[in-house]
């Protein structure tokens, strides 16, 4: 017997990583994309790799930045990534044989599973990312299986930015992923899921007709939550992030990740480098053993509630054939919760068995065209719901920072951008890049929530460094490159493709 459709999820992952190669490996720096890249994004592809193999389409919406793309496609970047990989193949064995001159079974099972996860990840890398990453996406694109998003090229904070440097993000930000990938994205994530109203102008300005905002921007536009929305005096559609759905994954309090036989991301064997203990009590620190094959139930209990959870919400919408978008950070999905991949392939089986139909942002976007537009509020997922974030404290002295330098590289650009016509301005390459470098969210993120902070503070001061030396340096000899090489991170940002004469060039 067929279950009556109650309506559709639209499932939203962003992955993102911001530039960490050439700074710092460990603890922070390279090390967080040496454990995302092995824990969650060889599985998750692998995930959607086999979906599509099945034949399968519409599963969910990926955006990828193109920051993390760049770093995923970097030669040296790969082959630094099946070293890891083959360390951590190595620190397995060296644990197994530990544990079989102290007996120590717990260990020695733990040493066992490390190491299958090792050697399955090094087949993946090879079979599949030997390339870069960008060959291991472009086919789940060209099968369906996902709707692919893309964005600004470095998360960079959209509402804190020039007029200009907003057409130059989003132009180098979509070109880089039509590069990539082959496909030139209509959707996008928007950095923090962050909006100021105006941002639809460009959007619509660069041929992206739908983007996420965070439900309680919607909601105080007056708006219902579980429906895609026009927004202004365009055909951009809007769609809104279900906290209530949301939550129940990702709540830091409450959130699946804490069931006590899950692995426990904080609790670290720091003699062999591995997680290997479950969460146990999270009000503790003593842990027990990881034991996976105790997890298997607790994945099943999570993904029925999930679905309860989600047809609820459905039956209960005001909003006839309501879609609730459940939006996360792709990272969530293996790395900061082991359990997370197995989590997901087993709630996109059963999805469809519960009545609610799988669905992507694209398809869901035509479901506006007849809708009346709406005028939304500024708004992001940060905590309050606002800026707060990214311009209170010490996030509020970066902000003025990059006011500062967003003047100075406008004018810059602004007197030398009809210089380089015939050929690529590589000066003016570096320049922007290191700018937006310097303005990407992540800093003022982890600065306010004392994450790394540190390491945050170093980088942003750094590139804002750079900025003033390359300006300073441009002052003394106009027109001269005072970079030895060109700067090849992220390649497809064109300096010369910045336009002043239609946009003030004010930041806000």
């Amino acid at each position: 017997m067929t279950t009556p459709t109650v309506g559709r999820l639209a499932i939203v992952l962003h992955t993102h990583m911001p530039w960490v190669l050439g700074y710092g490996t460990w603890p922070v720096g390279e090390e967080w994309l040496r454990q995302a890249w092995a824990h969650a994004y060889l599985p998750m592809f692998a995930l959607l790799r086999e979906r599509a193999e099945r034949g399968l389409t519409d599963q969910l919406t990926l955006g990828v930045t193109p920051v993390l793309a760049a770093q995923w496609d970097d030669r040296t970047s790969v082959h630094e990534q099946a070293r890891w990989i083959a360390d951590w193949h190595t620190r397995a064995s060296g644990k197994a044989l530990e544990a079989s001159r102290t007996a120590d079974k717990s260990a020695a099972r733990d040493a066992q599973r490390n190491y299958q996860l090792a050697i399955t990840a090094a087949h993946e890398l090879d079979e599949h990312w030997s390339a870069g990453g960008s060959a291991a996406l472009r086919p789940l694109v060209d099968s369906g299986v996902i709707e692919l998003l893309g964005g600004p090229l470095t998360h960079a904070f959209t509402p804190h930015l020039s007029d200009p440097l907003i057409d130059l993000s989003l132009q180098a930000g979509l070109a880089d992923t039509t590069a990539r990938v082959g496909h030139r994205p209509t959707g996008m994530w928007a950095p923090e899921c962050a909006y100021r109203p105006g941002l639809e102008q460009f959007y619509a300005r660069h041929g992206v007709s739908h983007f996420m905002v965070d439900g309680p921007t919607l909601q105080r536009a007056g708006a219902p939550l579980h429906q895609a929305h026009r927004i202004g005096d365009t055909d951009v559609v809007a769609f809104g992030r279900d906290l209530e759905l949301t939550y129940r994954v990702w709540s830091p309090d409450s959130g699946y990740p804490g069931d006590p036989w899950y692995l426990d991301f904080h609790s670290f064997d720091h003699a062999w480098g591995m997680r290997s203990y479950r969460v146990t009590d999270k009000q503790s620190d003593a842990k027990d053993p990881y034991e996976p094959h105790a997890t298997a139930a607790s994945i099943d209990r999570d993904v029925d509630d999930f679905i309860s959870a989600a047809r609820t919400i459905m039956l209960n919408s005001p909003t006839p054939d309501p879609v609730i978008v459940a939006a996360y950070d792709t990272e969530l999905f293996g790395h900061w919760w082991h359990e997370g991949p197995a989590f997901l392939a087993r709630l996109l089986d059963k999805v469809p068995e519960a009545g609610i139909q799988l669905t992507t942002l694209s398809r869901e976007r035509s479901r506006a065209a007849d809708s009346p537009p709406i005028e939304l509020p500024s708004g992001s997922w940060g905590s309050g719901k606002n800026f707060g974030v990214w311009e209170e404290g010490e996030a509020g002295e970066l902000h003025m920072r990059g006011r500062t330098i967003q003047n100075a590289v406008c004018d810059y650009l602004a007197s030398h951008h009809r210089s380089h016509r015939t050929g690529r301005d590589h000066f003016g390459d570096a320049l922007a890049t290191e700018t937006f470098l310097a303005l990407a969210s992540d800093w003022a993120f982890m600065i306010t929530k004392d994450s790394a902070a540190d390491y945050a503070r170093n980088r942003a001061n750094g590139h804002f460094q750079r900025v003033a030396e390359l300006l300073h340096s441009a002052g003394h000899e106009p027109g001269q490159s005072q970079i030895p090489t060109r700067d090849t991170r992220l390649p497809f940002l064109d300096s010369r493709t910045w336009h002043p004469e239609s946009h003030g060039i004010g930041v806000p």
